[in-house]
């Protein structure tokens, strides 16, 4: 399988809204974070490629599987065996206890019931709910909802997970907990991963390749270090000392200093036809050590408000 997921100008309408426009996306397996802000399309782009919702145009694959969403319903069953899905939604069963909820999913995904039993109480001690599998679903909190939601689109062992804003309303200690996880997940099981998400730092931490979504087409696909803008004009440099005088002398020589920190930490612009060597003679003349000079790439940041810039 060359291409963990293959799609051909796939577009969706809904009456007279576009949710999606001619995405096409070459996506080899790994770890792979659908990027955008809300109302982009991802949500849209995920159940299309579950299966759950047939494309208007396009065609694509996925694990070799057609995306056959309608009429093809055993094909759809197929595809959808071999995925794990995590909504955003709550999706719980009210009056079900946690290890009901994910033994229950098993048995959806074809598995014994036995079967489904004991890998359920697998998972919910993995993922460190075994205190809470026999609690009732509503009393847990939002921290132990999304690791429920996790639990069951894990327990049938499928080679990929897609996950739809898997870190939405936790608190910062359960969001990096959270992420954690799922690059154990990703890195060290194996399993290949869809996060759709808007929030830059959760794709940073977690994926290895990144699709930027805006307005239902693609602004950008590839790693975050292939879609960064390359500045040549840009460094980042570490000094230790007073760092005064050698800031004056960074702005006589035509150098721009663009951010600074208590640190030490700073990134500048320097002008046209610039030599790193100057850096070292400006700190030795002001008996500073620089520590570190490095070209200033653009940021995941950076690179997303440029997308959106030019979506805009």
């Amino acid at each position: 399988m060359e291409y963990l997921i293959h799609l051909d100008r796939v577009s969706r309408v809904f009456g007279s809204y576009q949710a999606l426009c001619d995405v096409s996306l070459k996506l080899k397996p790994g770890r792979i974070g659908l990027l955008g802000p809300n109302g982009a399309g991802k949500s849209t782009l995920l159940k299309i490629l579950m299966g759950l919702l047939p494309p208007s145009s396009g065609s694509g694959r996925v694990l070799d599987q057609p995306i056959a969403a309608g009429p093809d319903r055993e094909a759809n069953y197929e595809l959808r065996r071999l995925i794990g899905f995590m909504p955003e939604a709550d999706a719980l069963i009210p009056g079900l206890k946690g290890i009901e909820y994910v033994s229950l999913a098993g048995e959806l995904c074809g598995m014994p019931r036995q079967q489904a039993r004991r890998r359920a109480h697998e998972m919910l001690t993995y993922l460190e709910l075994e205190d809470a599998r026999y609690r009732l679903l509503n009393e847990y909190s939002t921290g132990m909802k999304q690791r429920i939601k996790l639990a069951q689109a894990l327990i049938h062992d499928p080679p990929v997970l897609m996950l739809d804003e898997p870190t939405s309303g936790l608190d910062p200690a359960g969001r990096d907990a959270m992420l954690r996880l799922l690059l154990e997940i990703g890195r060290d099981f194996g399993k290949s991963i869809i996060l759709s998400t808007h929030l830059l730092a959760d794709v940073e931490t977690v994926c290895e390749q990144v699709v930027i979504l805006m307005n239902g087409q693609v602004r950008g696909q590839g790693t975050v270090d292939e879609l960064r803008d390359r500045r040549h004009d840009r460094y980042r440099l570490a000094v230790q000392g007073d760092s005064t005088g050698f800031k004056n002398g960074l702005t006589l020589v035509g150098v721009e200093i663009l951010q600074e920190n208590v640190r030490g930490e700073m990134r500048v612009s320097v002008p046209a036809a610039w030599s790193t060597r100057t850096f070292f003679e400006l700190a030795s003349s002001n008996s500073l050590l620089l520590r570190g000079v490095v070209h200033d790439d653009e940021t995941l940041e950076e690179l997303f408000l440029r997308m959106v810039s030019k979506a805009g």
